[in-house]
């Protein structure tokens, strides 16, 4: 989502982004011309009329459980972010009793919260095993 119109987000899409990636982009985007939604998340510029990059995960239940802000010099992190989303997937899907520690990927070794846990975080988790 941008203040861009969908006219721009078009353009983008068929002359750069489709040429970066190889592909249309696989999901909607969605225009904010008068930064409302940018407003609401605190990310809108009222001096330069632009929104600063953000990415907001929202669960299912519509609650923000991750956010990043950066300036538009700084590029972000696709992979990461799927990361964070496929992370929030697993706790959510075990109901809390499975957290990802830092570093987590897909099919590596996740912890069990548990009061034994605190302290001994070191000896269920390596660095290794975000590797």
């Amino acid at each position: 989502m941008s203040v861009d119109s969908v006219y721009v987000h078009k353009m983008w899409n068929d002359h750069e982004l489709s040429k970066m990636i190889g592909k249309d982009i696989p999901f909607p985007m969605l225009s904010d011309q008068d930064g409302s939604i940018g407003k609401l998340y605190g990310i809108y510029d009222e001096d330069s009329g632009v929104e600063t990059r953000g990415r907001f995960i929202i669960d299912p239940d519509g609650i923000i459980q991750g956010f990043e802000v950066l300036t538009p010099s700084v590029g972000r992190n696709i992979a990461e972010a799927i990361r964070q989303i496929k992370a929030f997937q697993l706790v959510r899907a075990s109901n809390g009793t499975e957290a990802t520690p830092a570093g987590w990927q897909e099919g590596k070794e996740t912890l069990k919260p548990s009061p034994d846990l605190v302290g001994n975080v070191w000896k269920a988790w390596k660095i290794e095993d975000a590797r």
